[in-house]
């Protein structure tokens, strides 16, 4: 299927008939268009324009391709929007868009969706320190974008009305006259996109284009494209339109995904933070950000879980993805009792404003829940039927991707890793609903020992060493043992390597060594607090590293695949989202590993 042709406006200004006739034009020319997307000021700047405007509104005259708006601001927006935000059709969260009229639709807040297969984020209204209804964000809409945006998959289009600060740095092109006032810009945009690290950013409110060269991103393969765009009928000429026709990110290789133009420029935002981080003298030079390719992580920056808000306000973000990049700072409850509720499938517009718009259309709960049994040994009419139902992996769950399954035990699974790290990566998960592998009854290990051996044996075959990770949070839903060969060169080094990765962290593993692996089991059993999180490492020589994560110490999810991506010098590769696989190549890999792995498979 051929990629959406998407166009991009800046600041409308009410100027809505001038807007059309050049979408007509550039329709005629290079389309057709599937949709508009417009930053910068939507509505008039003077009541003149406004009649025009209603028009279209109004229905009096025809909207001719999809259009979709951010700039919440300007002459008659409070009434025109008032009377959309009261429609029964658009309450509740509503991230695609609520229509203002027949093709015209409203971006309000922030927020992500879908559309033509393309991921776009976007962030209404403009910083202000003045609360309104309408026309500016707050700090809540900032937290929920955040969330939103660790989502697994690359977010292709992020549309902002104003500028993010710093956007020019490490430019090696000529800047535009204009651009360097600080009017239009907003360092929180700036934060964000450096966070979101969208394919495309684009951006109004200058009045000027700008398209600015690629830049990469940290932690990231993919580089980002900024636009900035004029606003229409501007007295320069300058260009208020443009058009693309970018491919979703999530139906891309790997290769296409991380492909860098010659012109490509580094970040233009960690420019920003190290200028407003002074040098430490003291720090050696393998401690800086740039000495690894693969360890992102600081134990300087530590932080409370239940973090320090004043008042009784949530925040967004840490209920909803259990982490919070301002941490102590932050001025809202990091409440980890309404964390546990959301998991449990509460509404989170419930927990957080004590109501929700949506009412009996809501597909959420709306009371709290209580806590939910552990493992049942009646697999039939578990407890945990209503997670299980939303959970990834669970067997009996409407989500799960059937077709990564390798083979299915008595009470463990193996199925191809999403996004694997490399060929081979395969998950041992537990076919009941359970947040761990050593939380399952003592008579489940034998099949996960006999699944584990099979695997160690293929990998032997194949000149490779078997590797086996567990990340135990206690916020994780549903355990996965990861299996990831290794080739036998390199085996020797893993120890040396994990053990590196933890001292950037500021912890030490302990080490045991074991002749057999059920030994190992039983005592990471004897390791293991359900109270904490917990990380352990299965070596080739029968060593076991394991980590007991404490309360208020900072531990990545990604630690065991970001290790490993550093020993295969693949840092590109650390995250799971940039590798993903298209449904047809995950299904032939399987088929694949079937058969060669057929022999071995316990299950037969």
């Amino acid at each position: 299927m051929a990629p959406p042709r998407i166009l991009l406006c800046g600041d409308v200004l009410g100027r809505l008939n001038q807007l059309y006739k050049r979408v007509h034009s550039v329709n005629k020319s290079a389309g057709p268009f599937d949709a508009l997307f417009c930053v910068g000021q939507f509505f008039p700047d003077s009541p003149e324009l406004l009649e025009e405007f209603m028009d279209y509104v109004e229905g009096r005259t025809q909207i001719p391709l999809p259009t979709y708006f951010i700039g919440d601001y300007g002459v008659g927006a409070p009434k025109v929007l008032s009377v959309a935000s009261k429609n029964s059709a658009n309450l509740g969260f509503k991230m695609d868009g609520l229509k203002i009229c027949e093709n015209l639709f409203w971006l309000r807040s922030s927020g992500k969706f879908t559309l033509f297969g393309l991921s776009v984020a976007y962030l209404s209204g403009r910083q202000s320190s003045e609360t309104q209804q309408f026309g500016t964000y707050s700090q809540d809409d900032v937290d929920a974008l955040r969330a939103l945006a660790d989502e697994p998959g690359i977010v292709d289009l992020f549309l902002t009305n104003e500028w993010p600060s710093g956007v020019t740095n490490r430019t090696t092109s000529d800047v535009p006259a204009g651009i360097s006032d600080s009017a239009g810009r907003d360092s929180t945009v700036a934060e964000l996109v450096a966070e979101i690290k969208p394919r495309y950013h684009i951006a109004g409110t200058k009045g000027i284009f700008y398209a600015r060269e690629p830049y990469s991103n940290i932690d990231a393969v993919h580089v980002t494209r900024f636009f900035g765009l004029a606003s229409v009928g501007n007295k320069d000429k300058q260009k208020f339109i443009h058009a693309i026709c970018p491919t979703p990110g999530s139906t891309m290789t790997a290769a296409e995904i991380s492909m860098k133009p010659p012109n490509t420029t580094l970040s233009p935002y960690t420019f920003l933070e190290q200028k407003d981080q002074p040098k430490d003298p003291n720090k050696r030079p393998s401690e800086s950000a740039s000495d690894s390719q693969y360890w992102r992580y600081d134990v300087s920056q530590k932080r409370q879980r239940t973090g320090t808000g004043d008042g009784d306000k949530l925040c967004f973000k840490f209920i909803y993805s259990d982490s919070c990049p301002r941490g102590e700072k932050c001025h809202f409850r990091h409440d980890m009792d309404a964390r546990e509720q959301y998991l449990r499938g509460v509404c989170i517009d419930f927990l957080i404003k004590g109501k929700c718009e949506r009412g009996p259309d809501c597909k959420f709960k709306h009371d709290l829940q209580s806590e939910v049994e552990s493992y049942s040994h009646k697999r039939h009419g578990s407890q945990n039927s209503n997670r299980s139902k939303e959970c990834w992996f669970c067997l009996s769950s409407p989500s799960v991707e059937s077709h990564l399954i390798i083979s299915i035990g008595e009470n463990y699974y193996c199925a191809l890793a999403k996004g694997p790290l490399v060929q081979d990566h395969v998950l041992l998960m537990p076919i009941e609903h359970s947040p761990s592998t050593l939380s399952l009854p003592q008579e489940c290990e034998s099949e996960l020992v006999r699944f584990r051996n099979s695997l160690k044996l293929y990998f032997k075959n194949r000149g490779k060493e078997f590797i086996a990770f567990e990340w135990v949070s206690k916020r994780v839903t549903h355990a996965n043992l990861q299996a990831v060969p290794v080739p036998s060169s390199k085996a020797a080094a893993v120890q040396d390597i994990f053990n590196m990765a933890a001292d950037k962290l500021g912890f030490k593993f302990v080490a045991k060594k074991f002749d057999d692996n059920s030994d190992g089991r039983k005592w990471l059993r004897t390791q293991f607090d359900r109270n904490y999180s917990f990380f352990y490492v299965e070596l080739p020589d029968g060593t076991i590293l394991s980590h007991l994560v404490e309360e208020n110490e900072r531990f990545p999810m990604q630690f065991g695949r970001e290790v490993l991506a550093g020993l295969l010098n693949t840092p590109e590769r650390a995250d799971w989202r940039t590798c993903t696989l298209n449904k047809e190549e995950e299904t032939n890999m399987v088929e694949e590993f079937k058969k060669k792995f057929e022999e071995l498979d316990p299950t037969r």
